[in-house]
């Protein structure tokens, strides 16, 4: 290469400077995202603006955690994250069994706490990598650390996909049974707590034997939660 070819020193160092600015502000975002967001809930998520850009609708109505049947959130931690009221954002023990597991020839399955999907559907895109992966954890150690459990369930619920443009449990309760979040029963709250590892395969108002067999486990399930769910309580 020609040294007239080469960068010049003061094009890298300008480059350099804009790089460092660029991560500086995207810190700056990242943190005070997750401040804002225990006091304010969330207007939109990156998965709702990529599936709007995509065609799809945004059904999606903001309620308090008063206002949603107990059952809901009862039936969502038995199913992603029985260990919810007892880790700091990572569950280290599921981690390692479903490490163990994949070692021992058996899939792989996921051991995403819910404060780690919180941390992916607020600031994160879909998808995986290390990467993201290493972003998301980070995120959901700094929100537990900052948030109450119980304000980190609220808006888990809130902004959680529960069918294609259908976001939170209020919207997903008028979609699927045409009733208001507050007026769910024990056993369409397990269904809809049944269909969240795929929400766009599987349908809530209309379950095939799966999602019936899935959600009967985790009515029985949350019924024996009992102390594990006191972080959660009014």
């Amino acid at each position: 290469m020609d040294r007239a070819d080469r960068p010049r020193p003061g094009i890298l160092r300008r480059l350099w400077r804009l790089a460092k600015r660029l991560v500086l502000l995207l810190l700056l975002l990242w943190a005070g995202g997750i401040v804002v967001y225990r006091f304010v809930g969330p207007p939109v998520t990156p998965l709702m603006l990529i599936r709007l850009a995509e065609g799809e609708g945004l059904a999606r109505q903001p309620v308090a955690l008063d206002r949603i049947a107990p059952a809901l959130p009862r039936a969502v931690v038995a199913a992603e994250d029985n260990k919810f009221c007892l880790h700091n954002g990572i569950d280290f023990g599921a981690i390692r069994e479903a490490i163990d597991e994949h070692a021992a020839g058996e899939g792989l399955r996921g051991a995403s706490t819910i404060t780690m999907q919180l941390a992916r559907n607020l600031f994160l895109w879909p998808g995986g990598g290390f990467a993201r992966k290493g972003v998301e954890a980070a995120t959901a150690v700094a929100i537990d650390a900052l948030w109450p459990k119980r304000r980190q369930i609220e808006v888990y619920l809130n902004i959680v996909e529960w069918a294609p443009g259908v976001y939170g449990a209020e919207a997903a309760a008028r979609h699927h049974f045409r009733k208001s979040a507050a007026q769910l029963s024990t056993h369409e709250a397990a269904l809809l707590a049944a269909t969240l590892p795929s929400p766009r395969k599987w349908n809530a108002g209309n379950p095939g034997s799966y999602v019936q067999n899935r959600a009967a486990t985790l009515q029985q399930r949350a019924g024996q939660l009992g102390p594990l769910l006191d972080c959660i309580k009014g």
